[in-house]
């Protein structure tokens, strides 16, 4: 797998406003996954996917998305693939609204996926 930057590492914030360029400085559409480590040791994963790009959602930028992801307690986080790439398939269903070609409200066909079963 190839992605990034890291979002949160050891429970802090890893990227800032400086770090970011081009169109990571602008909200977006975005992707990331992050653990949870339970004070039992057990791990629990968060996916969040943020829509933007249209008159319901302006995205987020990667220090905004970071900072969602540090308030949900990761003590670890990464930015996957965005903009049109950012599709949520739940129990049968879209559940949020992707855009494609900037303005389109639909999926984007990708050829790769995370895939978390139960």
């Amino acid at each position: 797998f190839t992605f990034g930057p890291t979002l949160v590492s050891d429970g802090k914030v890893s990227v800032s406003e400086g770090d970011e360029v081009g169109r990571a400085m602008s909200d977006n559409p975005r992707t990331a996954i992050g653990i949870v480590e339970e004070d039992d040791g057990s791990l629990h994963y968060i996916v969040i996917v943020s829509d933007g790009r249209s008159d319901e959602s302006k995205g987020l930028t990667l220090l905004e998305m970071a900072e969602l992801m540090q308030s949900y307690g990761v003590t670890t986080a990464y930015n996957l693939d965005g903009g049109g790439s950012s599709t949520m398939y739940f129990n049968g269903k879209v559940v949020n609204k992707p855009t494609t070609n900037g303005s389109n409200i639909q999926e984007r066909a990708v050829s790769d996926i995370v895939y978390i079963g139960y």
